[in-house]
C-alpha cells in the first residue's frame, strides 16, 4: 500500500465492513461506485448553478457512503460541502465559498475508488505475508 493510499482509507475500517457484509461486499462497493460517481457529477452540476439546495444531498449521501468504507478524506470534504451548502441554504446565500471543496472532490473520489480497487483486485501482486519465499538456486528445476 502506498502512502497515499494509507491517507485515503481507515483500512481497518474498511476490513471491518468488508467481514460485517461477508459475500455482498463485492455489490455493495460497486454501488459506492455507482452512486458516488453520481453525486459527484451532482455536486458539480449544482455547483456551476451555484444551486446551495442542490449541493446537499448529493454530499450528504457520499458523506455517508465515504464513510462506511473507511474513505475519512473522502468523507470530511464531502461534510464541509454539506455545511457550508445547508448554511447558504439558510441564510439565502451564494454558496461560492465550496468550491474550493468542490474541485478537490472529484480527485479524491477517483483515488479513493483506485485504492479500493487495489485492494480487492484479486490479480493485483501482494507482498508475502505468510509462508517461506522460494529462493532460487542454480541446480535447476527437481534437483536436490
Amino acid at each position: 500500500m502506498t502512502e497515499a493510499e494509507e491517507y485515503l482509507v481507515d483500512w481497518p475500517a474498511f476490513f471491518a465492513t468488508r467481514q460485517e457484509l461477508g459475500a455482498d461486499f463485492i455489490r455493495i462497493l460497486g454501488y459506492f461506485r455507482e452512486d458516488g460517481t453520481k453525486s459527484v457529477a451532482a455536486i458539480e452540476a449544482a455547483m456551476r448553478a451555484r444551486d446551495a439546495a442542490g449541493l446537499v444531498l448529493p454530499a450528504h449521501t457520499l458523506k455517508g457512503e465515504a464513510r462506511q468504507f473507511g474513505a475519512e478524506p473522502l468523507s470530511d470534504i464531502a461534510e464541509a460541502i454539506e455545511t457550508i451548502a445547508r448554511r447558504c441554504v439558510e441564510t439565502h446565500e451564494d454558496p461560492g465559498e465550496v468550491i474550493e471543496h468542490v474541485v478537490k472532490l472529484r480527485p479524491m473520489f477517483e483515488a479513493t475508488l483506485a485504492a479500493f480497487e487495489r485492494e480487492c483486485n484479486p490479480l493485483v501482486e501482494r507482498k508475502p505475508g505468510f509462508g517461506r519465499k522460494v529462493e532460487a538456486n542454480n541446480q535447476g528445476f527437481g534437483r536436490i
